[in-house]
């Protein structure tokens, strides 16, 4: 290749360096080994091979690793894409410890590897303390990768990989401030205050930066049509945009940058991306990640001299010796007694064993000791982290499967040993109901259809028998009972995020309803109960003070009014996804009960919580329905507009697929109609017709007013707006005003010998005291709000100098009133 420009030859090298890795990730595949530790394997051998092999060398030379490659190039990938897929609530629930371990623990890492090192070896006791820091970033990538592979306990796999993410920023932070202080010399109490002050000014400073940036991508991503090249492009400047600024022009933690960006797309921002998209960002993401993971590991074996390493053995051994001395004082000392302190879960001895012994070293610590300034311990150091790192990963990276299985945590959750069982059964039940499909043509040997049914029935009683013995060795029936009310809530967030694609739900309805289902997941996981959220009352008092106050404020009233009926229509549209999500559960539930492998207590347990909630939420809506009618038909005619919308578009897309209509009138036709779907996308409620001239007109007085004398009176009308049984005339009080319903609805009552006669309700559009416009202002019934309500009303005062200033009007109003009374003596 020496005819080959360098860019070629650059090219050349990395995809073979590719074609190395896919090639050792078959052979992990098949040989169940560490991908990772295999990478660092070949790499080796390539450093080995390569003064013999001109291609080798010159790829050795090519990609010498540097922390800069590291930092700007993988680094970005690696934290994204952890983070975008983090389990939140478990990082939540988990907190305490994860940040215990990412900050005092790593500080305490720090201190106990610098003085152990300090003690043994000839340097200076701030070095020491480099080198300490720079040796307690964990690098969990193979641990991780084993437990996705073998489903290990979540809780478990949370509190690894949180405190690699978060305490591989706080390590560069802390080896910053370490090298500031050994550059000047001298460690005072000025320097450690500052230093403490700057460490949390970096972590919080790139945390807040990213958390802002995700936020404004995840709107951009809601604003635009959902589209794969768009949406992955918009992440991967996110990722690497975040961490370049954070670190270049902000100076602050790119990494906690980074973390923070990922967190807020995976958690707030998901939402926005389609779920076709999510698969295509999902895959783009692991395939990336696994590309620079794949290159790191080479590169990291590609780094090691064994001929250095060999010089400096007997120091090797000591720093090894520091790190698991300090890592199981962290795991098994420091945890321990912050969990008592806080009063947190505490963490069982086969998870604090694996923590310990699964805190592997990776590409941090070389990016941090590649990156040291000139110094005279760098050559030793970069020897020391680099031999640290490769037992890491050959010795603890390659024995923590056996490890896990000693400990007896190779096992997937029951949840999940369950879930395979059944499909196994479900499996040959459904090749059952098929194998008749085979046999009607008469061409299938009907000898192996017995045989193959003979099988599946072998299968059959073999996975009852299994659920059977799972049950009678490692299930209590709460805990069964746990186990299918979650999975019964995993499926009701499938079908809201579902309905939000399809556009049955708005986001703010959506997140409302996750977030429910997500507080009864953890309430249920780790308090084995339910919270309860559904108070079918809470409407009544939510923000009702706040209106009441800003009503008084003439300038404000339409800015609550819109509050209102946003709140209104939100809590009908919550009430609404309520109903549809139980309904979805109860009819999937009745299937399952035709499944032997849950017992029929539990489905009927879990099935009549499902119809409780169920019967809420129809009360809630039958309530919400009476209150707020024209609410409710906004709602609805929006919901039935996209449902046909919605079939408009698949009637398109088969049109196209059959190739009836021209591909490109297709694709018109799709994108027009995805405009207008996504136009009724958002708030169910959109502005209510609240015209007070379309409300005159409807008034038996005003109906045969020409439009200029609508639109005056229209000009004076005032606004009123009423809480919940609040009174609007009560009875025997004087009145001289017209009122005309525009929303909620109002009722007429009268109180006689005492007792009280409810005599009608008034819904919006209605009117009453049209007698007290034009003559007597003493009635003799109240009227009172049933609901939240809004009302025009016109005074007799501002009526007559109407009347008075506009001679046609007086005559059509008298002339109105003539007739109103005529027609009112007719019917007597």
């Amino acid at each position: 290749m020496d005819s080959l420009s360098p860019v070629v030859e650059l090219v050349g090298i990395i995809f073979t360096l590719l074609l190395i890795a896919l090639s050792v990730y078959q052979i992990s595949r098949r040989t169940r080994l560490p991908f990772t530790v295999l990478l660092v394997l070949i790499g080796i051998v390539i450093s080995s091979l390569s003064n013999s092999v001109p291609l080798l060398a010159k790829a050795e030379a090519a990609f010498s690793i540097s922390p800069d490659l590291i930092l700007f190039v993988f680094l970005p990938a690696l934290i994204f894409e952890s983070s975008y897929g983090l389990n939140v609530n478990q990082l939540r629930h988990n907190s305490v410890l994860i940040m215990t371990l990412a900050i005092p623990g790593l500080l305490l890492s720090t201190g106990l590897i610098g003085v152990i090192v300090w003690l043994a070896l000839d340097i200076d006791l701030i070095a020491a303390l480099l080198l300490g820091a720079i040796l307690s970033a964990t690098d969990p990538v193979a641990v991780i990768a084993l437990f996705r592979r073998i489903g290990a306990p979540g809780r478990l796999s949370i509190l690894i990989e949180g405190e690699s993410l978060f305490n591989d920023a706080t390590a560069l932070v802390l080896s910053k401030i370490l090298i500031g202080v050994l550059a000047a010399g001298v460690l005072s109490g000025q320097a450690v205050s500052n230093g403490i002050m700057y460490f949390f000014i970096l972590c919080a400073g790139g945390l807040l930066f990213g958390i802002i940036a995700g936020y404004l991508t995840s709107q951009l991503i809601g604003w635009f049509d959902s589209d794969p090249i768009l949406d992955i492009g918009l992440t991967s400047v996110l990722a690497y945009l975040s961490f370049l600024i954070a670190e270049e022009l902000l100076h602050v933690s790119g990494i906690m940058a980074t973390l923070g960006a990922g967190l807020t797309i995976g958690t707030w921002g998901r939402l926005r991306i389609a779920s076709s998209v999510r698969a295509y960002l999902e895959q783009f993401w692991g395939t990336l990640a696994f590309g620079a993971n794949s290159l790191l590991f080479l590169l990291l074996g590609l780094q090691v001299n064994l001929l250095e390493l060999a010089s400096v053995w007997d120091l090797v051994l000591w720093v090894i010796l520091a790190m698991l001395v300090s890592r199981a004082l962290v795991v098994f000392a420091l945890l321990p007694l912050v969990s008592r302190l806080f009063k947190v879960e505490p963490i069982g001895a086969g998870y604090r064993f694996i923590m310990f012994w699964g805190g592997l070293r990776g590409a941090i610590a070389l990016a941090i000791v590649l990156s040291l300034p000139e110094y005279p311990f760098k050559d030793l150091f970069i020897a020391l982290v680099t031999g640290a790192v490769l037992f890491t990963l050959l010795v603890q990276g390659l024995t923590i499967k056996p490890a896990m299985r000693m400990m007896k945590l190779d096992l997937p959750p029951m949840v999940d040993q369950l879930a395979l069982i059944e499909r196994n059964m479900l499996t040959h039940q459904r090749a059952l109901q098929r194998m008749p499909e085979l046999q009607k043509g008469g061409l299938f040997s009907s000898r192996v259809a017995h045989r193959l049914s003979l099988n599946s029935h072998q299968a059959i009683t073999l996975a009852k028998e299994q659920i059977d013995q799972l049950r009678l060795q490692q299930l209590t029936q709460d805990e069964e009972l746990n186990l299918f009310f979650l999975r019964a809530l995993a499926e009701e967030k499938a079908y809201y995020i579902d309905m939000y694609d399809r556009g049955h739900l708005s986001e703010s309805t959506a997140r409302r309803l996750l977030a429910i289902l997500e507080l009864q997941t953890d309430t249920l996981r780790y308090e084995n109960g339910f919270h309860r959220v559904n108070n079918h009352h809470r409407y009544e008092y939510i923000e009702h003070w706040l209106f009441r106050l800003l009503d008084n404020k003439t300038l404000l009233r339409g800015i609550v009014e819109r509050l209102r009926v946003s709140h209104i229509g939100h809590y009908y549209e919550t009430a609404w996804g309520h109903f549809q999500g139980s309904n979805h559960i109860i009819h999937s539930l009745e299937r399952i009960m035709g499944l032997e492998s849950t017992p029929p207590e539990i489905v009927h347990q879990v099935l009549q919580q499902y119809r409780d909630w169920n019967t809420l939420a129809v009360n809630k809506l039958y309530r919400l329905n009476n209150d707020f009618p024209e609410i409710a038909l906004l709602t609805q005619e929006r919901l039935g507009k996209r449902i046909v919308l919605l079939a408009e578009l698949e009637t398109t897309r088969e049109q196209a697929r059959l190739g009836t209509i021209p591909k490109g009138q297709a694709e018109d036709i799709e994108a027009d109609v995805d405009r207008r779907l996504n136009s009724l996308r958002g708030q169910p409620i959109q502005k209510l017709k609240d015209d007070p001239e379309l409300l005159l007109a409807r008034v038996p007085l005003f109906a045969n007013l020409p439009p200029r004398l609508i639109q005056l009176i229209a000009q004076k009308c005032e606004v009123i707006t009423l809480e919940k049984h609040e009174y609007l005339i009560r009875q025997g009080t004087h009145n001289n005003r017209l009122f005309i319903v525009s929303r909620g609805n109002v009722r007429l009552e009268h109180r006689s010998s005492g007792e009280e006669h409810r005599l009608s309700t008034l819904i919006a559009g209605d009117s009453f005291g049209e007698s007290a416009l034009l003559g007597d202002g003493n009635p003799d019934l109240s009227v009172v709000a049933q609901t939240p309500s809004r009302l025009y009303t016109l005074s007799r005062s501002e009526l007559r100098k109407l009347m008075s200033l506009d001679a046609e009007l007086r005559e059509l109003i008298m002339h109105s009133d003539a007739q109103q009374k005529n027609l009112h003596f007719r019917h007597l």
